[in-house]
């Protein structure tokens, strides 16, 4: 089985809102719907209700283990802090930097299973992140590939002096989600081809402080970005 995962402006698609039902796992409950064989999971949960250091990661992929779900495009709205990636635009994840605490990011903790080291040379599936962008291509979209992705813990947005040690430190976009769900992604076995949008310059890059795409742009990037992940997985 595939999934698509989506959080910020992509989880108001009604796939992610409509029919959810409810699994409880050893690690809490989560949310999905399954429309034409693919499981759509609202990572924030149904209305967004969760702040991104407070969602349940272990217990979003452990659904997906249970559900038999062996590979995911998992979509993050993030902010721009280089052109790689501008507002506007989707592209493909390379890697990224995990500054996020105080989070449930590993299976292996020693409590319920035994401690494992993951390897991460390759944080993603190089298969499933090409054939997503050469869908994206043959739909006649310009795919901006390899950026990568710094993780914050949230909820609130960060400062410009953060936004430009980021940049020194090689981060092309910022959020709050990747690094965490990533890392159980590819602890449980699951190929995962991570895919980010943005719709703002990160703090202190944009001359009117942080402005956000208007939601009309938004819901257009998104709904893209859905069909090619629904074709990429189908």
């Amino acid at each position: 089985m595939k999934a698509i995962i989506g959080g910020t402006g992509i989880d108001k698609d009604k796939r992610f809102l409509d029919g959810m039902e409810r699994l409880v796992t050893k690690y809490g409950d989560s949310y999905y719907s399954v429309i034409d064989g693919i499981v759509f999971m609202p990572r924030h949960r149904p209305g967004h209700s969760l702040p991104p250091h407070m969602i349940n990661y272990k217990a979003n992929v452990q659904t997906l283990v249970d559900l038999g779900v062996d590979e995911v495009i998992s979509i993050y709205a993030v902010g721009s802090i280089t052109r790689r990636l501008a507002p506007g635009r989707f592209g493909l994840v390379r890697d990224f930097i995990d500054l996020a605490y105080s989070r449930e990011n590993t299976f292996y903790d020693g409590s319920t299973r035994e401690v494992r080291h993951t390897p991460f040379v390759e944080p993603f599936d190089r298969k499933l992140g090409a054939c997503f962008a050469g869908n994206a291509v043959h739909a006649g979209y310009s795919l901006a590939m390899d950026s990568v992705y710094i993780t914050t813990n949230g909820p609130r947005l960060e400062t410009p002096a953060e936004i430009m040690a980021y940049r020194n430190m090689g981060a092309d976009v910022v959020g709050m989600t990747l690094g965490t769900e990533a890392a159980l992604l590819k602890e449980a076995g699951i190929r995962n081809a991570a895919v980010a949008f943005s719709i703002n310059w990160a703090a202190g890059l944009d001359a009117e402080g942080i402005s956000f795409l208007e939601d009309e742009t938004v819901d257009k990037l998104t709904e893209a970005i859905i069909a090619i992940a629904v074709k990429t997985l189908s």
